[in-house]
């Protein structure tokens, strides 16, 4: 399968990979919509199983990477469009869309399933099915929000990770979210941030973790705040799905 550097990337992480297949092959059937399918690896493992596929990838570029590895496909058509403004011919029984970032801030995930989700049959499925956001407080030195690579930036864990908010892709999802989470404090210092881990339900029974190229963690600055353990805090939250990072408010403040 020919490939550039970035979907290179992609095919390079084995762990997303296998969570997809395994999906895909369980899944697979009818007619099956495949969102953003970049490279087309997707849509070629749909394929064989589908009676037909939609395969959508709205850059010019990347889409015709994704013809050239299509080509042998008979029962899949290739359409160079932004999904949210295609009038699809017949319904799906299964939609593929990975537009994921962590907590769903930075891709289209939210917005292009929302608009999509019409096209879907009473009995059809989505993969990924969902996600699980996680928090937890931290300690860290950036003035900008940042994805965690390996051990970069670092960071010290203040608190226990506490999931705030789960996602069914199934159901329409408000674009612009407001949280007050309470966060019990396990160590005396300061706290400077918080760091975001989504989990990505393939399945109801299959789920990932985040992946060098799918969700990685996300760390956020605040204000700075001493605390001691034990101690809890509330952290302000806000933030568009689909938005981009610069939608991100973040704040921490004691329980009064």
């Amino acid at each position: 399968m020919k490939v550039t550097s970035y979907q290179q990337h992609l095919l390079s992480d084995i762990e997303r990979l296998t969570a997809f297949y395994e999906a895909i092959h369980k899944k697979s059937k009818g007619i099956i919509y495949d969102l953003g399918t970049g490279s087309g690896v997707f849509s070629s493992w749909a394929a064989p199983l589908a009676h037909f596929v939609y395969a959508v990838e709205k850059d010019p570029f990347t889409a015709k990477l994704a013809k050239k590895n299509l080509k042998p496909f008979k029962n899949v058509s290739l359409i160079v469009n932004n999904a949210q403004n295609i009038i699809f011919p017949e319904n799906a029984d299964l939609i593929i869309c990975e537009m994921m970032d962590t907590a769903l801030i930075d891709e289209e995930q939210v917005p292009v399933l929302n608009s999509v989700r019409k096209y879907l049959n009473k009995n059809g499925e989505i993969i990924p099915c969902g996600v699980f956001n996680g928090v937890e407080a931290v300690h860290v030195n950036t003035a900008h929000p940042s994805y965690q690579e390996g051990r970069t930036p670092q960071h010290e864990l203040m608190s226990r990770l506490i999931i705030y908010d789960q996602i069914d892709f199934k159901k329409y999802i408000k674009e612009n979210v407001a949280f007050r989470i309470p966060i019990s404090i396990n160590k005396q210092g300061t706290v400077s941030g918080i760091k975001i881990t989504t989990f990505t339900l393939l399945t109801p029974q299959l789920i990932c973790g985040p992946t060098p190229m799918m969700n990685p963690p996300l760390l956020i600055p605040t204000n700075k705040l001493k605390v001691r353990n034990g101690e809890n805090i509330i952290l302000n939250l806000e933030y568009s799905m689909g938005g981009g990072l610069d939608t991100i408010r973040a704040s921490i403040e004691r329980i009064s």
